[in-house]
């Protein structure tokens, strides 16, 4: 292969690898989810949302249904879209930045279903609530606290 040939070859990897990495296209690309909350549901925990490394907006309840299970609850939400975008429950009282998430310690509801929207997120039966004290949205691949709910 000649020498433009392995270069053309490097720049499609580092291209691919680049785009996997950043995913810049979620940056206009919004995920709009409505979920509906069913039952007579009780809510034990809430808080807003504010901003951290992008600005995020709505809600964040913590509901006990009828049967016992517990779920979040996020409404009028909006933020950023990114790449593994991650919901979780955390110990610090409220998270500026990221380390007050890492350093106090944290529970993964699982991946942000959307960044736009009404949505419900399982919380797991041996999850302990006293311990959690607030709700962030967190990018696992890069290591940013996206926005913060202190809850009460």
């Amino acid at each position: 292969m000649s020498r433009k040939g392995w270069i053309g070859l490097a720049v499609l990897v580092l291209g691919a690898g680049g785009w996997y990495a950043f995913r810049p296209e979620r940056l206009f690309v919004n995920q709009k989810v409505n979920e509906q909350l069913s039952g007579s549901a009780v809510a034990v925990a809430s808080g807003n949302f504010h901003g951290a490394a992008h600005e995020t907006k709505g809600m964040a309840t913590i509901y006990r249904l009828p049967d016992g299970r517990r779920t979040l609850r996020l409404t009028q939400f909006q933020t950023s879209n990114g790449p593994e975008v991650q919901v979780y429950l955390g110990v610090a009282a409220d998270a500026t930045d990221n380390e007050s998430v890492t350093k106090a310690g944290f529970v993964t509801l699982g991946a942000m279903k959307g960044n736009i929207g009404d949505q419900n997120y399982d919380i797991p039966d041996g999850v302990d609530l006293s311990k959690y004290h607030s709700v962030t949205i967190w990018c696992h691949r890069f290591g940013v606290n996206f926005g913060t709910a202190p809850l009460s």
